[in-house]
């Protein structure tokens, strides 16, 4: 019997384990994959705008000799906080229920071992459900929802669906590395959301014809050599090796609901007590971006990563 199962290894998760073990909880943490996974799957060079201090977790300090750390900066700082404090993390076991049983929970992974504690922590971010846009040839395997790095396409033809951040980083970032890249966006602009460092180095690529871009604009239709495209001025069928699909991410409302715990239908976030974090389910508890739905943006690392120090507060305060 855990005082605390955390269901996610990301960094939300990992400071509701952290600020369990310092307050004397014992606090197991399930992980489908590897530790913080998202982070590990984002492209190869990615650059946090933020910087090391905002991404720190447990009071350990995040040192890089730069004034932005690197995917890999963070991925080794991960590592050694979970080292320092001696985490017991679980990998690559996919949690498929949690349930009630009296007072307490019982948890299921996929590999049939059960566990059980007072409280579950469900901390499982967005970044497995990305947003499909449902037409003919979307799960090709040339056709990918997540960006990873740019040499792979050097010399081809590839599209980029999207107009946000996302979908502008990946553009620019395999332009500059010998790739034919054609844009294509359903709004008649890029997002107001656009960085506004980015901005202006996306306009000049478009402006001087270095990325081909397709304002107002649907993919119709994704085949082997080609993606046939609607736009304002017809139907285009243009020439493509590969096409990444980066048009945002959604909430998995379907494990809420499996877990008993009421949805906002506007939001298609999580009903939770705010000061708290407790969701309707007494004991089941909310961290990281799950609680933000649909505005997923409001809720990253950078204010995340306080959710344990108040979930921790909230189980002392029933114990």
């Amino acid at each position: 019997m855990f005082d605390m199962i955390i269901v996610g290894a990301g960094p939300s998760g990992l400071s509701c384990a952290i600020e369990a073990k310092k307050a004397g909880l014992s606090a197991l943490v399930l992980e489908k994959g590897s530790l913080v996974d998202a982070i590990r799957r984002y492209p190869a060079s990615f650059i946090w705008f933020s910087t090391p201090e905002l991404l720190e977790i447990g009071n350990i300090p995040f040192v890089v000799p730069t004034v932005r750390p690197t995917r890999v900066d963070t991925l080794n700082y991960y590592q050694k906080v979970c080292q320092h404090f001696d985490l017991d993390i679980r990998y690559f076991d996919a949690v498929q229920s949690v349930s009630r049983v009296g007072d307490d929970f019982s948890v299921t992974t996929k590999d049939n071992r059960s566990y059980h504690a007072r409280c579950v922590v469900i901390a499982t971010g967005y970044f497995d459900n990305p947003d499909h846009v449902g037409i003919p040839g979307e799960f090709l395997p040339k056709v990918s929802h997540y960006y990873d790095e740019p040499f792979r396409y050097f010399g081809c033809n590839v599209a980029v669906v999207g107009g946000r951040n996302s979908a502008v980083e990946a553009a620019l970032d395999l332009y500059r590395h010998g790739v034919r890249v054609t844009l294509i966006h359903r709004g008649k602009k890029l997002s107001e959301g656009v960085k506004y460092w980015i901005l202006p180095d996306i306009q000049n690529r478009i402006k001087a014809g270095q990325v081909h871009a397709l304002f107002g604009s649907t993919v119709e239709e994704i085949n082997e050599e080609t993606i046939v495209v609607k736009t304002p001025s017809g139907i285009q069928e243009l020439k493509n090796d590969f096409t990444f699909v980066l048009v945002g991410f959604h909430p998995d409302t379907d494990t809420f609901k499996r877990y008993r715990i009421e949805i906002n239908a506007d939001t298609l976030a999580p009903c939770y007590d705010e000061r708290t974090f407790e969701t309707n389910v007494p004991g089941l508890y909310v961290a990281g971006s799950v609680v933000a739905g649909k505005n997923c943006s409001k809720v990253f690392i950078e204010n995340g990563r306080t959710h344990g120090g108040v979930i921790v507060s909230s189980i002392l305060t029933r114990r």
